[in-house]
């Protein structure tokens, strides 16, 4: 019985993670409405599994993530969606995993964070392509140092056209200047200037979806790494 009921819980995970995610990209915004009805869910599963004591000991070590959760997104790190995403999760299924690596609460964000750098990678890659094919990626930041070009360069490219992504850049008289400052995901608005410095707005609900599913399949990825390094 136990052991259907947390299939239950995993595929439904997976269904509310796909919702977001989609909805995400589509909108760039999740309805809360969405973390309101999984909630529920969590709530309803609780009193048909088995052990119900056991269950709500396990829940309750697993939300701990939502202090973490609700700081990350009152610093800007990422939205209040992906905040909610991690811990309804939590409650409803609390460190789940079909691999032989043990998890704990903050496998799913830890796993999250490293799909994360992706991008970093990505912009890295682009920028020295562009710099191979003699661009001046950097016309107009003449005076910057190169301490914030190189990290520039990681953390976002000059697009001519950029398309859900966020200016890193910012003026001071007639000057262009690099600007890295944490900025509220939530209320950030995208930039539609051309020819300018961006880092990608790519949904994190999208990483936080992948770092879910790495934990059913491989589990905590650091822990893992440790592991293999031992």
């Amino acid at each position: 019985m136990s052991f259907d009921v947390n299939n239950i819980r995993i595929v439904l995970a997976l269904l509310m993670l796909g919702i977001a995610s989609y909805t995400d990209i589509k909108k760039r915004e999740v309805d809360d409405r969405l973390w309101m009805i999984f909630g529920g869910v969590a709530v309803v599963l609780l009193f048909i599994t088995p052990n119900v004591v056991g269950s709500l000991t396990t829940i309750g070590i697993s939300l701990i993530i939502a202090p973490v959760a609700l700081f990350v997104w009152r610093i800007g790190f990422f939205g209040g969606a992906d905040a909610f995403a991690l811990i309804v999760l939590s409650a409803l299924v609390p460190e789940s995993t079909f691999s032989v690596s043990p998890v704990h609460p903050f496998t799913t964000l830890i796993n999250t964070v490293i799909l994360s750098i992706t991008p970093v990678l990505v912009n890295v890659t682009r920028n020295i392509f562009a710099i191979l094919r003699h661009e001046d990626i950097f016309k107009g930041f003449e005076t910057e140092t190169r301490k914030s070009k190189i990290i520039a360069m990681f953390v976002g490219h000059r697009s001519k056209n950029p398309k859900f992504s966020f200016s890193i850049e910012k003026r001071e008289g007639n000057s262009r200047k690099l600007d890295f400052a944490l900025k509220n995901a939530d209320n950030e608005e995208f930039c539609s200037s051309a020819d300018t410095w961006v880092t990608p707005g790519i949904p994190y609900m999208i990483y936080i979806f992948g770092g879910f599913v790495i934990q059913l399949v491989y589990g905590d990825v650091i822990f893992n790494v440790i592991k293999i390094m031992h």
